[in-house]
């Protein structure tokens, strides 16, 4: 669950993302001063937040303001706001804002609201990845930025795995094929991985990535993918193979021809 806080003051900012954190463990929280700046990280990052913990009284962009854009960029966004002036109770369920709680605001109140969402998104969601043809992932339907495209790369290379272990040898070997020591490589392997781990945790997915000592893998259960439906034997999914499997990447030429071989057996049948 990805929930935005947000509060010009940032003792109460704080506060705020302690009690969210205390009632919601699991969610993703994003913390800003300004509204606008929540304005822009749904606009530029296309985030869609499942919930926005929100002060109304604000410089710039005001609370009201806020749930007002919100609700045209993110229509499934639910907004609560959180403030001190009771007066703004009325004007919030006006706007069909989702609730309202008085600070000093406590993890009890934020689990009551959030209680009270029948239709905030499972926090279960998954992210869409093609493997045929050229490596694509998305990401509520709108591809996902990758600040670097070795970062992309290394995250096609953990799908490819299908959910198995990787060491940083064998992720060695696939990026950088010319280099054999891992002494050189392995600064570049934490840089994308610490780059890959902050692309999923800005859209609330970090669970997908799993990280222990020496090795890492990606969780299936978090992943909608091609390459995975057609293993489940998806025959949708084998009749879109076209030959291509993740083409920019070499290293993937095997499993494409792989595919092939699959492919001529299931029409030879």
């Amino acid at each position: 669950m990805l929930i935005f806080a947000v509060d010009d003051e940032p003792k109460q900012l704080q506060n705020l993302h302690n009690a969210i954190a205390g009632a919601e463990p699991g969610a993703v929280i994003r913390d800003f001063l300004l509204g606008s700046t929540a304005l822009d990280a749904v606009k530029n990052e296309a985030l869609r937040p499942d919930v926005v913990f929100s002060d109304i009284r604000m410089p710039g962009v005001s609370g009201l303001e806020l749930a007002v854009q919100m609700k045209i960029l993110s229509p499934d966004t639910r907004i609560v706001f959180v403030t001190g002036y009771e007066e703004y109770a009325l004007e919030a369920y006006r706007r069909h804002i989702s609730g309202y709680v008085l600070k000093p605001v406590d993890a009890a109140q934020i689990r009551e609201e959030l209680d009270a969402m029948p239709h905030v998104r499972p926090a279960l969601q998954k992210l869409r990845v093609q493997c045929f043809g050229y490596f694509e992932v998305y990401w509520q339907e709108k591809p996902l930025h990758f600040q670097r495209m070795q970062t992309k790369e290394l995250f096609a290379y953990l799908i490819s795995r299908e959910g198995a272990a990787c060491t940083n040898e064998q992720i060695s070997t696939a990026l950088w094929e010319d280099e054999w020591d891992l002494h050189v490589t392995l600064p570049r392997i934490r840089v994308l991985l610490s780059d890959l781990r902050q692309t999923l945790k800005g859209i609330g997915m970090e669970g997908v990535l799993i990280r222990k000592r020496g090795w890492m893998a990606v969780d299936r259960s978090r992943i909608d993918c091609d390459y995975y439906r057609l293993h489940d034997g998806d025959i949708a999914a084998l009749n879109s193979f076209r030959g291509q499997f993740m083409h920019q990447y070499s290293w993937a030429e095997l499993t494409a021809g792989e595919l092939d071989c699959r492919l001529l057996d299931h029409y030879l049948q």
